[in-house]
């Protein structure tokens, strides 16, 4: 396998990542026994997930961290408008930094 350096987009992808699960897990645990209590630390931690399987190289992580970017736009589309050209428009960064072909050789593997 021959190791590619990690591209400073994926690193800051990773550590916003990290950042928000981290964040929202801990602001939202007061909630857990809420009816969506449980659902929204998931997500959470799915954020975390991705976020550190990012930083190892994990093909499989950089879906996942556009999954769940994905997932807030169609939670988004239910608020205000702002709210969801604003998920688009990080939906659609982070899409376009994690699939670059700079990012595609950090995460294949030979």
């Amino acid at each position: 396998m021959t190791a590619t350096k990690r591209p400073i987009s994926i690193a800051i992808i990773a550590l916003v990542y990290l950042t928000v699960g981290i964040v929202g897990f801990g602001y939202h645990f007061k909630e857990i026994l809420a009816p969506d209590g449980i659902a929204i630390e998931l997500t959470e931690f799915l954020a975390i997930v991705a976020g550190v399987f990012l930083l190892r190289s994990q093909n499989w992580a950089r879906w996942l961290a556009l999954a769940w970017i994905a997932f807030h736009v169609v939670l988004s589309a239910f608020h205000p408008l702002p709210e969801l050209l604003v998920h688009c428009l990080f939906c659609a960064v982070i899409a376009w930094l994690l699939f670059r072909p700079s990012a595609a050789a950090y995460f294949r593997r030979i």
